[in-house]
């Protein structure tokens, strides 16, 4: 059945954070968005659980055409949801037939190891709501098609009350019911109560609103706002976004230009990148040309893409942020400098070497979002009068590290040993 193939993929991409449930949910082809978000939520919910009882009946190494995400959806639905009814398993009912009797007997082993009784009662502490879920709802507004005064006027219409400008992270934490806020830093972004519901809303339809995310690249919106903030290219730039879909930072990159000057669009993931066509065709952008292929096949040596980096991830894992960037620092002694950028942000880098403090953290408990880090460097010009010995020293040496997939935006492609990694 369709469901249960679209709930797997849902999952996946959840997991490789090309987006939020909701978000990957609504831009699936499927027509039941409501089953189809319920199914995948709950599944997510028992993951650990699912995950257990999988491994201990060794279902993947009798079934070894049954993917993994698929394989949890299935089980879900079977143990924990409505179960196979009539003919709603599809193809799938008689693989799970196959396997019913040792499935539930490893779930009854499971409830006994605990201690419990329900299946309620097997859920993880950390599968139950956390600072995470009270992140407030960032939604930027699309300035290729409206303004912020005419998107703060069509909701006051709707019934809710404008705040205006939050001056604390204590105004937005105070948000509750149909109230918001203009962002205290970001421009264009506005600040709904947690939980807000805006995908059925006809400027999101429109395309007059992105469901964006602070620092999520997922589905929060001021987190992620921030890498293109920070690069900040004029309009007229050219640049470049080397793991791009789902698209939400290409269409603010886009807004930030006004459509003028090129966005360079990279992303291996062909469904992604269609995705990404369709987001970026609904928020009017016309400057950005998609690319199926590796952004470290473009020459570094290109004039057009020798300014100003941003890296960033949806992580808070020091090997995934200060650690490569202290690594493409020493690789590239005196070619680029962390500039510090958002000085009043609460949250700095590590301080696992000098300068790292430029570097930006976010998370729900320090910022009321998501976790993210953002570094900025720029190219430093060194006249050829200057030799090497007089350029910039770079951080001390450290032990190798183990590399792992980034996302980055940039208006330059560094030398690629920056950006080496699993694609």
């Amino acid at each position: 059945m369709a469901l249960y193939a679209t709930a797997a993929s849902v999952l996946a991409g959840v997991e490789s954070r090309r987006g939020s449930i909701k978000g990957l949910v609504y831009a699936s082809s499927f027509q039941n968005v409501k089953q189809l978000y319920a199914l995948v939520c709950e599944t997510q919910r028992y993951s650990s659980v699912l995950d257990a009882v999988i491994t201990s009946a060794g279902l993947l190494r009798a079934e070894k055409k049954l993917r993994p995400h698929l394989a949890k959806v299935l089980v879900y639905e079977l143990l924990l949801g409505k179960g196979f009814k009539g003919g709603s398993g599809g193809r799938w009912k008689p693989l799970l037939d196959r396997h019913q009797a040792r499935l539930k007997a490893e779930l009854a082993r499971l409830k006994v190891h605990r201690g419990v009784s329900k299946n309620e009662d097997l859920l993880q502490v950390e599968s139950k709501p956390g600072p995470a879920s009270q992140v407030p709802r960032f939604v930027r507004v699309n300035t290729l098609k409206t303004c912020c005064d005419d998107a703060v006027d069509y909701f006051k219409r709707q019934g809710f009350s404008y705040q205006g400008r939050a001056s604390s992270l204590e105004d937005l934490r105070a948000l509750k019911g149909k109230c918001f806020l203009l962002d205290p830093l970001l421009p264009e972004l506005l600040v709904f109560p947690a939980q807000t519901d805006l995908h059925d809303h006809p400027l999101y339809q429109a395309g007059h609103l992105i469901l964006q995310d602070k620092p999520r690249a997922c589905s929060a919106c001021q987190a992620s706002c921030l890498p293109a903030m920070l690069l900040a290219p004029p309009p007229g730039s050219h640049v470049i976004d080397a793991c791009a879909a789902p698209g939400n930072k290409t269409s603010h990159l886009a807004a930030l230009l006004k459509n003028q000057g090129k966005i360079f669009a990279f992303d291996l993931d062909a469904g992604r990148l269609a995705s990404m066509a369709t987001l970026l065709a609904r928020a009017g952008v016309s400057c950005c040309e998609l690319a199926e292929e590796d952004f470290l096949a473009v020459s570094p040596s290109d004039q057009r893409y020798r300014q100003r980096l941003v890296y960033s991830t949806c992580s808070l894992c020091q090997e995934e942020n200060e650690d490569v960037v202290r690594d493409a620092l020493q690789q590239n002694s005196g070619t680029f400098r962390l500039v510090l950028v958002l000085p009043s942000w609460p949250h700095r880098g590590l301080g696992t070497f000098p300068g790292a403090e430029r570097c930006l953290r976010a998370s729900p408990e320090t910022t009321l979002t998501s976790g993210f880090f953002v570094a900025v460097l720029e190219r430093v010009e060194v006249p050829s009068s200057v030799s090497r010995a007089e350029a910039p020293a770079p951080p001390p040496e450290a032990a190798p590290r183990r590399k792992r997939r980034r996302r980055v935006a940039a208006p330059g492609v560094p030398p690629r040993t920056e950006q080496e990694g699993k694609r």
